[in-house]
Parts: C-alpha cells; structure tokens; sequence
C-alpha cells in the first residue's frame, strides 16, 4: 500500500488532462499512489481515466460516481474511499495540475518534520523568485476573498482556496469528511470551519497550530478552469452558509499561539532550476499493493 494517496477529482477532463506528469510522478521513487475520481463525466473522462489506471494498477485507481456531484462531493467520496485503504497521508488535488506534482514531496516532508501538524496547504504567494502565474481580476477577487474568510474562520490562513492539501490520514480527518458539505464552491472553507469548530468543541487548542501553509514555488491559472468571476458571488453566499452552520454558536475563541504561525518558509524547498535536493529515508510504506476498484 501506497504511503500516501492522492485524491484527483475529473469531470470533463478528456480534453486536457494532461497524463504524462502522472505517469512521471508514478515511474518516480516517491511512489504515491493517485485515485482519480471520474464525477460523473459526460465526455470520454473514463476512457482517459482507466487507460492511466492500466499503465500501473499500484500507482493509479480510479472511482467512478453515477453522477455528478461536484468537485466538493468527489473529493469527499474520494478521501473516504482512500482512508479505507489506511494510507499515512491522503491528499486531494486539481486535475489541471496548477500545483505540480512535485509539491506532493514538500508537503509530506512537513507532516514527517512537524508530527502535530494535520493538514498542509498550498498557499500562492506572490513573490520574487517564485512563478505564481494568476489572471489580475481572479487574483483581485481570490485576495479579497481569503480577506473575508480569513476574518470568518478567525484564522491567520492566506489561502484557502488552493486545490492542493495533504493531511495527516487518521481518525480526526474521516471526521471532516464524514458528511457531505453544505458547500460546493468554497468546500475548503467549509473543511476548516469543520476543523475549527470541532478542535474548539473538544476544548483542543487553536486549529491554527495543526496547519501548515507551503508557499508554493509554481502555480498557474490552466485554460479551461471552470471557475468565472461571478462564481465568487455565490460563494460569498456559501460562506454565510458556513457562518451559520458551523460558527455561530462556537465556545469562545481560544487565543492563538504564540509558537506556531500558520505561513512559514517550507523545509527543503529548492526551485525547479535548483540541482535535486536528496531526499531523506521515509518510513517503510505498507507492503500490500493497491488494485483497482471494481
């Protein structure tokens, strides 16, 4: 078994998934194992989907939804469907690739260096040295939304929005998925209001010293994104939704702590340019191997 599987949630990717980085990402030493979650595809997604499962059935799987859900409900399914198969670390990230695959290394590394975090995140933090390639109005939009939800979730989080995280696969990560979201748009506010609210309930300190944001080195806005500019009205109206549902009636806030920012330099992290940074010895992963649901 795979130490650590990625969710990749497709709906009507045939015509752009691109397949190789996939194939490079499984032929690699790392060997992660990616589940790819066909939402109800009306195009020939499946095809694609299988066809990258046939190349190696330890690297790859994939799970068909009768229908379509949205990308909130796959990656739900998906992350549930992964736990089951008792990785160390379960993932989900966006089909387009935005993120790199290399960015999966960098994020386990922080789970293995920091053992109380519990979920890192991407963050696209536009910086010198770094290529983080947005359109000036969704980057416009993007910032005064993480503003908002920042403010909301009373967290010092940068960028919620990014579709690449890693968690730390244990029993309080099925918690957050355990229930289908309220959300569809804004699903990843909704993971962090359902982190917030049950660390506050437990009387566990704050959500901020269990996550980690990663600067990314890479990211890219990918043509045929099926997020537009209006989508961010409806989802102002999905974070009040999230106010209400999970936030409202929360104990008092606990202060924040002192020892443990939430956006801080990632471990290791070197540019594509960089010469290959050597990798250090990872705990042993399970030695059953991973098939293809039926």
């Amino acid at each position: 078994m795979s130490e650590t599987i990625i969710v990749v949630p497709c709906y009507n990717e045939a015509e752009r998934l691109d397949v190789d980085p996939f194939v490079g990402a499984a032929l690699s030493e790392a060997g992660h194992h990616f589940l790819l979650v066909d939402d109800g595809s009306t195009d020939a997604t499946r095809e694609v989907l299988d066809d990258l499962a046939a190349v190696d059935a330890h690297r790859f799987s994939v799970l068909g939804l009768q229908r379509n859900g949205g990308k909130a409900e796959a990656v739900r399914q998906g992350v549930l469907a992964a736990l089951d198969r008792r990785p160390r670390y379960v993932g989900y990230w966006d089909a387009d690739l935005a993120t790199p695959l290399e960015a999966i290394d960098t994020f386990q590394d922080v789970l293995e260096q920091h053992p109380q975090i519990e979920l890192v995140m991407g963050a696209r933090v536009r910086m010198l040295g770094r290529a983080i390639e947005r359109q000036p109005l969704r980057h416009l939009l993007g910032r005064g939304f993480a503003t908002v939800a920042s403010r909301l979730l009373q967290l010092p989080v940068y960028d919620t929005q990014c579709g690449a995280k890693l968690f730390r696969a244990d029993g309080a990560v099925r918690q957050l998925f355990q229930d289908p979201f309220l959300t569809n748009w804004v699903f990843d506010v909704e993971l962090l209001a359902r982190l917030v609210r049950a660390r506050r309930q437990a009387g566990l300190g704050p959500a901020a010293g269990v996550l980690y944001e990663v600067p990314l080195d890479h990211w890219r806005d990918v043509a045929g994104s099926k997020v537009r500019p209006r989508d961010f009205l409806k989802a102002a109206g999905e974070l009040w939704r999230i106010r209400t549902a999970y936030l409202r009636d929360l104990p008092a806030r606990q202060p924040e702590s002192a020892d443990g920012p939430t956006a801080r330099p990632a471990p290791n992290v070197t540019s594509d340019a960089s010469p290959q940074r050597p990798r250090r010895e990872l705990q042993k992963p399970h030695e059953a191997a991973v098939t293809r649901p039926s």
